[in-house]
């Protein structure tokens, strides 16, 4: 180390006139930026591949060692850069990551960027410049920040999500989802019916007629007799990558299709809060939906949160009911409405029907109203075709949550068509109602108004009969008297009435129902339905499948081209990847953020030399058309966890070996039978987005052969939020949070705020540019260190709850280290001053103790509570006439996973050549646990905010130092010393604060 100037008396000093080797902000910056050059230069962190080029810093591959894969959700690499909210989740993955290698595994730790996005892209609208120029030079700010902050990444292994090279491989599964069906007579690797099976067995099946090709049931033409574009219309009725022309979320403000889950409650989308409205678009569309009993049944086989595993249930939403037929009559024939429902034991109280503004049966109203029908069935129109044309404009301008807001107002309209009931025959008028939404269900609805609220309204306000089919149980107390006339009777449990049919007036046998439970009821009336040819029990979801199209530039190009004829082809993997091509403008060619109308135009509509291409794809030279629309930056986030085993693979997606070995069912003990990363940190708003595409992704790879796991992630855990105070002024507007100063308190005791002299308010909730309240790690870099700042995010709390920031109380950290670094180092002379002596019993004890609770903590991933247990041994050895090496370096290894630079240091100054990274974990001695400690309670205000384990003979003095110094005690007593500290030694410390 540089030597600033020596006084008479030998001591180092700085340039600021403080000792040379005094630990400081100075001095921890030189120290981390010299150890995370060493670690770069010795490959500290690379983790070792079974096979290849992917060794770790000794030049070894994995040579049988036991594996760990430990990750972060990647972030988007935003202009922004990093507040110090970002890195929880970052520095808790790091934390555990190096205290899995000083167990001995094999640690695979990355990170890679996910930078296709809108922001990028729209800032390209607004300047011209590239979305590439602003991503890359965004990911090169992140990148350093995160270097800085000493996380053990293997960056050998990083990539984002942009590179030709991971887009080629993002494209080579979509064409294998294309190219494949659900076949639900197979039966998948997990042993369970239902797999994902190449498209060529279905062709097979239609060649041999093993399966008949619907639409041609009944012609008997042969596979080989129908043309290509017939037989590709076919097949896309069973790809799990389909092309749907349905009604989809169209934003006009964002210029592009959103998926469901990208629609807030309010109808609004999540990325710019623009309304959302339906319009019927050709799309391409994902069939998660034929997943979705596997997705909820092996949530069981995954640790993951239980609020996130019944998120995900709920997002889902499986119901057991039946699929109905009703025949409805039209001016060119009798035509098909299915329906879902899960109470077929209310068909006989069906009285009408109801589907969306949408759907194909308003194709085919009649040209005049039927007879006798009444004047406010027909909305004010002279004819049906008038009066769906005009309802079905004003369903168009209206977002979904509005729609089904306006249920209440039982809007509709009757469409001259009539429904058959398939069991008793009567003849139901059909209406069309905006609030059934075609990309619900069927986007029809048999109307029970017997046995629910809105049918009840909409049959009162159209004068339409109402026939209980359900009443209640005489063990109830209840009457159906109390509901006749007046209400529904909406109860599921309840013995079923007025259903009964003769078989002469049905197409099946006789049916009777009364007398049964409801449940009864159902499944009788299932196998009706079933031996009739008219329906049959099944399941249904409330999830929908995943529209897949955006209408940006930002995003990876589809792999398919089209013929003349307009039938899709998928490209050839040697072609791929389809790079985006340059365009004279990047906006969505859409104009009013407001308007339902405005039709979209995808930028790469705008280069036709790349539009249309002259292609041999094995039939000789044709031209072809590009798909000019992306896909959602949900496609990279999905499989980027496989990539980092060995992300320069040019032969595989993911080679097999390293996939077993890294994320196979058996790779790892904590990993189960469903395999995949051993930990994923991040946080609870990916819940119904990125798990649930990445958990369909993986397991359609799952059954076509390319991984061995049933699923991506066998454990996830939810970092919390940190949060910061924010300050308006008097006007409502935000100012500087650091300008702001803390004034006297007001005459009720309240903290008062002034902003360059003016009154501020002062509120809580998330840090953020646009509330002038960020504190960037690089601050924290600068004024105490990346271990400082790493050590105060890491004790703040519990790593799964959010928790309040606050600069002041940083400097507690900074102590408890420089105590650390007065143990083994004189700040004076830089010389390391500790003992070679034995342990006294107090301190092999109090030693044994700690390492074995810092080792339970550390397995709970609660560094908060480690660090509280390793402060009390420090401040141990801190009253000790010399501090034992015996004692103090399994301190510092024990430290070393969340301030790691320091502990480097020490431990290089304590003689050991090489970085403690791989030193073994320290072991205790169980003949020295759990002697001589007892708990201590730590109160503030009355609440416990932290126990210590403490020597029964502590003083009180030593428990309030050591009480006191706890972060959760330093939070609450924001910097201020507390007004009254009342010790109980050894077991209670209650601390009142100043205010």
């Amino acid at each position: 180390m540089a030597q600033d100037a020596t006084d008479v008396k030998g001591v180092q000093h700085d340039g600021n006139g403080e000792p040379a080797f005094r630990y400081n902000a100075t001095l921890a910056q030189k120290i981390e930026e010299d150890w995370q050059k060493r670690w770069d230069d010795e490959g500290t962190f690379w983790a070792a591949n079974v096979n290849g080029d992917l060794k770790d810093g000794e030049g070894r591959n994995a040579e049988g060692r036991p594996s760990y894969f430990a990750m972060d959700m990647f972030p988007y690499p935003s202009g922004k850069g990093l507040h110090v909210g970002h890195p929880l989740g970052y520095l808790a993955t790091d934390v555990v990551s190096r205290y899995h290698r000083m167990k001995g595994e094999n640690v695979l730790h990355a990170m890679g960027y996910d930078a296709f996005g809108l922001p990028a892209e729209q800032y390209a609208v607004q300047t011209g410049q590239h979305p590439r120029v602003t991503t890359e030079a965004n990911i090169a700010n992140m990148r350093r920040q995160l270097h800085r902050m000493g996380l053990s990444f293997d960056n050998r292994r990083s990539f984002a999500t942009i590179d030709p090279g991971y887009v080629r491989w993002t494209q080579w599964i979509f064409s294998r989802i294309y190219d494949s069906w659900y076949d639900e007579d197979a039966t998948n690797p997990s042993g369970s019916k239902g797999s994902a099976r190449p498209i060529g067995e279905l062709v097979a099946k239609f060649e041999s007629g093993e399966k008949a090709i619907p639409g041609h049931e009944s012609d008997g033409k042969a596979w080989g007799e129908l043309t290509e574009a017939e037989q590709q219309d076919i097949l896309n009725d069973f790809r799990l990558a389909y092309i749907s022309k349905s009604p989809v979320n169209w934003c006009p403000g964002l210029g592009t299709v959103l998926a469901n889950e990208e629609v807030t409650a309010e109808g609004k989308s999540e990325r710019g809060n623009f309304p959302v409205f339906q319009r019927e678009l050709r799309q391409w569309s994902m069939r998660i939906t034929a997943y979705g009993h596997r997705l909820i049944e092996d949530l069981a086989t995954i640790d993951w949160p239980e609020k996130v595993k019944l998120m995900q249930r709920n997002w889902i939403g499986e119901s057991h009911g039946a699929s109905v037929h009703f025949a409805v009559e039209t001016p060119n024939g009798e035509r098909d409405m299915e329906i879902y429902t899960t109470r077929p034991d209310t068909l006989f109280g069906t009285t009408f029907a109801v589907v969306s503004p949408e759907h194909h049966l308003l194709e085919d109203v009649p040209a005049e109203w039927p007879a006798d029908v009444p004047e406010d069935w027909k909305g004010g129109y002279a004819t049906p075709v008038e009066a769906v044309k005009a309802y079905r404009l004003a369903a168009e301008s209206k977002t979904a949550k509005d729609r089904v807001d306006e249920a209440g107002e039982k809007s509709g309209l009757f469409t001259g068509l009539y429904a058959v009931n398939p069991i008793t025959g009567a003849k139901l008028p059909l209406f069309t109602a905006d609030y059934v939404l075609m990309d619900y269900g069927t986007g029809a609805i048999m109307a029970v108004p017997g046995g629910d609220q809105r049918d009840y309204d909409f049959a009162v306000k159209f004068g339409l009969p109402v026939i209980y089919t359900v009443k209640p149980l005489p063990e109830s107390g209840d009457d159906l008297a109390n509901y006749e006339g007046k209400a529904p009777f909406v109860s599921h449990d309840g013995i079923v009435i007025n259903s009964t049919v003769d078989a002469t007036k049905v197409r099946g046998d006789a049916l009777s129902l009364d007398g049964l439970r409801v449940d009864d009821a159902i499944a009788k009336v299932n196998a009706w339905l079933e031996s009739a040819g008219v329906g049959k029990g099944t399941v249904s979801y409330r999830l929908r499948d995943w529209l897949f199209s955006r209408q940006r530039y930002w995003g990876e190009p589809f792999p398919i081209v089209y013929g003349e004829d307009g039938t899709p082809h998928l490209l050839p993997d040697d072609q791929l990847p389809i790079n985006l091509p340059d365009v004279p403008d990047y906006s969505p060619r859409t104009f009013d953020p407001e308007d339902a109308e405005s039709n979209p135009e995808a930028p790469l509509s705008r280069n036709e030399d790349w539009v249309k291409v002259t292609l041999d794809l094995g039939d000789g030279p044709k031209t072809y058309y590009r798909d000019t629309n992306t896909m959602p930056n949900w496609a990279g986030s999905c499989w980027y966890y496989m990539r980092y085993i060995d992300p320069s693979d040019t032969k595989h997606m993911v080679e097999k070996d390293e996939f077993d070995y890294w994320m196979g069912p058996n790779h790892n003990k904590t990993a189960g039978k469903s395999g995949g990363v051993d930990l994923y940190i991040g946080g609870v708003e990916h819940a119904v987005l990125h798990l649930l595409y990445s958990r369909f992704w993986h397991k359609v790879l799952f059954d076509l052969g390319y991984v061995d796991s049933s699923e991506p992630f066998h454990k996830l855990f939810n970092q919390g939020m940190i949060q910061a105070y924010a300050y308006t002024d008097d006007r409502g507007q935000y100012v500087p949070a650091a300008e702001v100063v803390e004034g006297e308190p007001d005459e009720n005791g309240e903290p008062t705020f002034t902003w360059h002299g003016q009154h501020a308010n002062r509120e809580f909730g998330k840090m953020g540019k646009s509330l002038k309240n960020i504190i960037t790690p690089d601050d924290m870099y600068a004024n105490y260190g990346a271990d400082t700042f790493r050590l105060y995010e890491m004790s703040m709390g519990p790593l799964s709850e959010s928790r309040p920031w606050n600069t002041r109380n940083v400097v507690g950290g900074m102590r408890f280290l420089q105590r650390l670094w007065r143990n083994v180092v004189d700040e004076n002379t830089g010389a390391v001053h500790v003992s070679e002596d034995s342990l006294d019993d107090k301190t092999l004890k109090l030693l044994n103790n700690t390492i074995h609770d810092v080792t339970v903590e550390m397995e709970a991933m609660r560094p908060n509570t480690a660090i509280s247990k390793l402060i009390v041994l420090n401040n141990h050895l801190t009253s000790l006439p010399a501090v034992p090496r015996a004692a103090v370096e399994p301190l510092i290894l024990m430290l070393s996973p969340i301030a790691p630079h320091i502990c480097e240091e020490l431990w290089s100054r304590l003689g050991h050549e090489k970085s403690l990274a791989h030193a073994p974990w320290p072991v205790a001695d169980e003949r020295y646990v759990g002697q001589d400690t007892v708990t201590a309670v730590v109160q503030v205000k009355g609440k416990i905010r932290g126990k210590l384990e403490v020597s029964p003979d502590i003083s009180a003095e030593e428990l309030e130092k050591l009480a006191l110094a706890l972060p959760a005690v330093q939070d609450r007593l924001g910097g201020e010393p507390p007004r009254k500290v009342i010790v109980k030694a050894p077991k209670i410390v209650s601390v009142v604060p100043a205010k």
